[in-house]
């Protein structure tokens, strides 16, 4: 058999407009705080008397929440946001009036504080947005279906909460916010971040951002240009972007955790200032709250820092928006509540994202429009469909084809299928896989309402390998 047929096509789907997804910098936050509670001696000796005083705080009423999901877990639940402010020093990324968040995200501690993960929600879903009062400096917001981070422009935090609480039931302990400059004031604490620039290097005029291709340390500066760039970088997508992001954040936290930053205390320090002088809070996340914490996770290990995204896929009837993909939400959001991700979420394969996984799809079935309908329902629950056409000839068995690159993406090509084989072309290099539609195809099977089928990766992951 031949290499892999992956030139360049049109593609067949009527794929929708990606949307546009800003930065997801914010991530950094419960990352850095993440790896500092491990340094909790420092932090209670050095440090403490120090950052007290440099947590804002702003109260949310409980009239602004309404009914609330029931605590069912002692876990703890962090609602984190960015606040965009455009002014000042960040003035230069583009002017605007105001405040907004573009980076919604809930980090969920386990019990033990032996574990976090942090599900970040695609500020385009468009979702059922609840009903939120008026408040000084906020319209209120009517119940309606719009764009998730609609919530925080019609009613600040408070309304931002209540709507992340009413689409997931979790309920929600502490509420966190931090800006630009709070981002660049952590890289530069922590002295830099590693990161893997991929050939032939950036050039990004609208990020602010040029670097060389390779293995490199990046300061705060260039490191909110590079969680920025969309455009200079891979495929052009919000999709790799959001992705090369949360691989930062992931070097990030890990950098966090390293000696190099826990055995020394002026660097320690630095760093607990930085991250302290750029948050907001609700009265209850006090500095006290956060040294317990410290205390009660001091065994944490960057592997059990974990990244994911809400299951999603563009929508077919609202061009450049986003709906949650069901069941795989819901069972996400109620195993958060009940505090059941920590011990079923799976590494491996899992670090390859859907959306990461370019599939060809060939119809050789003999059923006309079959390929379509099978790439239609692919491309819901997240694969990148490249093409869709029919095959070079008829084929009594659907097959996966793939090369050794793909072989990781092929096996979760594969077991969407309720019947199958695979086909190895030895002697390819594309990372693509080719779907072809046999005559015995007998469809897809159910998804699967489990966290295994929720993307995601660990903290100790590396840039590099992604490229």
């Amino acid at each position: 058999m031949s290499q892999v047929d992956v030139r360049p096509e049109p593609v067949l789907l009527p794929l929708q407009k990606r949307p546009r997804l800003w930065v997801a910098w914010v991530h950094v936050l419960i990352a850095a705080v993440l790896g500092i509670v491990v340094g909790a001696v420092s932090f209670v000796v050095v440090g403490y008397v120090k950052v007290t005083t440099n947590v804002k705080h702003e109260a949310v009423a409980t009239t602004d929440l309404g009914p609330r999901p029931d605590k069912v877990s002692p876990a703890m639940n962090v609602l984190i946001v960015g606040s965009d402010v455009r002014k000042g020093a960040n003035a230069k990324y583009g002017d605007f009036a105001g405040e907004r968040t573009d980076t919604i995200i809930l980090a969920h501690i386990s019990p033990k504080r032996d574990g976090a993960t942090l599900i970040s929600f695609p500020r385009d879903s468009l979702v059922a947005l609840p009903e939120c009062p008026a408040r000084k400096g906020f319209p209120g917001q009517n119940a309606h279906v719009g764009m998730i981070n609609e919530s925080f422009n019609s009613g600040g935090i408070g309304c931002t909460w209540k709507t992340i609480e009413t689409l997931t039931k979790i309920h929600i302990d502490h509420y966190v916010k931090v800006d630009f400059t709070g981002f660049k004031g952590m890289v530069d604490a922590l002295g830099g971040v590693p990161v893997c620039v991929p050939e032939p290097g950036i050039s990004d005029k609208k990020a602010l951002l040029t670097l060389p291709p390779g293995r490199q340390t990046l300061d705060g500066e260039q490191s909110l240009g590079y969680v920025r760039a969309r455009y200079s970088l891979g495929d052009g997508s919000d999709i790799g972007r959001i992705q090369r992001q949360q691989m930062f954040l992931a070097a990030m936290s890990k950098k966090a955790m390293s000696g190099e930053t826990l055995t020394n205390p002026g660097a320690l320090l630095n760093l607990l200032d930085a991250v302290t002088k750029s948050i907001t809070t609700d009265p209850d996340l006090t500095p006290s709250v956060l040294k317990d914490l410290a205390l009660s996770a001091e065994g944490l290990q960057a592997g059990s820092i974990r990244f994911i995204t809400t299951p999603w896929h563009y929508s077919l009837t609202s061009p450049g928006r986003v709906e949650w993909t069901q069941p795989q939400a819901k069972s996400l959001f109620t195993m958060a509540a009940q505090d059941e991700l920590t011990a079923k979420l799976e590494s491996g394969e899992q670090r390859i994202p859907k959306s990461q996984i370019h599939v060809v799809v060939q119809n050789g079935s003999g059923r006309g429009g079959l390929a379509t309908n099978v790439a239609a329902v692919l491309e819901q629950r997240g694969y990148h469909i490249l093409k869709v056409e029919d095959a070079p000839k008829p084929y009594p068995k659907t097959f996966v084809k793939y090369t050794p690159s793909g072989q990781t993406r092929a096996v979760r090509v594969f077991r969407e299928l309720l019947k199958s084989t695979t086909f190895n072309v030895k002697n390819g290099t594309t990372q693509q896989v080719v779907l072809v539609l046999g005559s015995d195809y007998q469809g897809l099977k159910q998804p699967k309402a489990s966290i295994e089928d929720v993307e995601g990766f660990d903290a100790t992951h590396d840039t590099c390998t992604t490229q």
